[in-house]
């Protein structure tokens, strides 16, 4: 059996309170060792009750803190638990942990209380993964869609599909075991129907993970436009905060300025990019260069216009270079002026000085990326690693049916293959590597 482990599960700094916790066959035993209360008697002691007592330090100090008990298989891990709520501060909590070591406990790995509840039935391995992003959700969007992974929606889809494919290959054997009956031609059918369907769905999850890459790493917005048309103010009214260069001097921004606002849910990256025209300044030929590869990345180009100067020839060259790109917004700057710019094709008029509009913008840049068709009750993925498993399990199913004319034992090596792959995202294959690198990346004390 496991040895009993244990860690800090909350952030290290002065607090109002330090958890530690305890996982393995003798954490009760420890709690024996270092907890005493005058309302616990260990024979009686009662599975998720807190207790008011005090921890013996190695100092000879005593910590009043509260504990739990959590009995197996009744606990996040599926082992007997123990949590020590204590006063926050680093030295004492790391003073608790340093006792709990020398009463026989080990320090966890990284993720090895996750990975023990894993291991014990407790959660899937999508589960899992569905952990870490709730921890590190930056935004509502992102939270709402990890909380549905969280309760193994996926891994029962996941499962069916194995389930499919298992019966998929007891036809074959059939087949095989059998050949005087001739229905090879039949199951041959039946097996590439149910490969359809498969593929279906997997590409019904991949579409929806488009839209769960949205929402785990935001959309990326490049402000593009001809010097001094107001690209750096109009970044500043979209995120409220004087963050960008803004001068009457052309070509002030020669670099990439990035920076992030929440809207609806949704994280949206705006780029401020240096200004598109033909400068002999190396520095600004750089920066230029850069912007044209953020017009290529972006999920929706803003491209911005003088309204109190009519187009010029930086300005045509720009909007000869989206032309063809179905994601531009049109934004005039400068309504503050007297206009002299031509009316564009559903452009949003702006003034970036007194904030006019802006909002307006935000609202456009959502409808653009189908934020208001975004379903939080699918299943979003927005693991990367998720993704790419199924686009590999895409790929082979498009490969079995690519071999209709191959011979059985050839399909049911394909149809194993699509089941593990498959397994990458429950965790019913048998690769440690994949299970190993999940784990790896959560903190110490989960």
């Amino acid at each position: 059996m496991n040895k009993t482990i244990c860690a800090i599960s909350t952030p290290l700094g002065r607090g109002a309170i330090s958890i530690v916790r305890l996982s393995g066959k003798d954490s009760l035993k420890i709690m024996r060792d270092v907890f005493y209360s005058n309302f616990l008697e260990y024979d009686k002691i009662k599975p998720r009750y807190l207790y008011y007592g005090r921890l013996n330090l190695e100092n000879k100090s005593k910590e009043n803190c509260l504990a739990v008990y959590f009995k197996h298989p009744f606990s996040y891990t599926g082992e007997d638990m123990v949590e020590f709520q204590i006063h926050g501060g680093t030295f004492l909590t790391q003073s608790v942990l340093k006792l709990l070591i020398s009463k026989g406990a080990r320090i966890a790995e990284n993720g090895e209380f996750t990975k023990r509840a894993f291991e014990n039935g407790k959660i899937s391995l999508d589960m899992a993964e569905s952990i870490i992003d709730e921890i590190n959700a930056e935004s509502e969007g992102e939270l709402k869609a990890s909380l549905e992974l969280a309760d193994g929606k996926l891994t029962n889809k996941i499962i069916n599909m194995q389930g499919s494919l298992t019966e998929c290959l007891a036809q074959i054997e059939a087949t095989l075991d059998y050949p005087e009956e001739d229905f090879e031609e039949e199951t041959r059918f039946s097996i590439f129907q149910s490969i359809q369907l498969l593929q279906q769905e997997l590409q019904i999850l991949l579409n929806d993970a488009k839209h769960a890459k949205m929402i785990k790493n935001g959309i990326n917005i490049a402000l593009v436009g001809a010097p001094n048309v107001g690209k750096s103010s109009t970044l500043n009214a979209l995120i409220g905060e004087n963050r960008a260069i803004v001068t009457d001097v052309e070509g002030t921004t020669r670099d990439i300025l990035s920076e992030s606002i929440f809207y609806k849910g949704l994280k949206l990256n705006f780029i401020d990019t240096a200004g598109i025209r033909e400068s002999d300044d190396k520095v600004e030929k750089l920066g230029i260069e850069k912007s044209k590869e953020y017009i290529e990345r972006a999920d929706v180009i803003l491209f911005l216009l003088d309204g109190s100067k009519k187009m010029d020839d930086y300005d045509k060259s720009i909007k000869a270079l989206l032309k063809e790109k179905s994601n531009v917004i049109t934004i005039v700057n400068k309504s503050d002026l007297p206009r002299k710019l031509e009316k564009q094709s559903n452009e949003i008029l702006i003034s970036a000085l007194n904030d006019e509009n802006i909002s307006e913008i935000k609202n456009q840049i959502f409808k653009m990326v189908e934020g208001e068709k975004i379903d939080y009750s699918h299943m979003l993925i927005t693991s990367t690693r998720q993704t790419e498993v199924l686009i590999e399990c895409d790929k082979i199913c498009q490969t079995i049916l690519n071999s209709y004319n191959e011979s059985m034992d050839i399909i049911s090596m394909l149809i194993k293959q699509l089941w593990n792959c498959l397994g990458k995202i429950s965790g019913t294959c048998e690769n440690e590597d994949i299970i190993d690198l999940i784990f790896s990346k959560f903190c110490l004390g989960k």
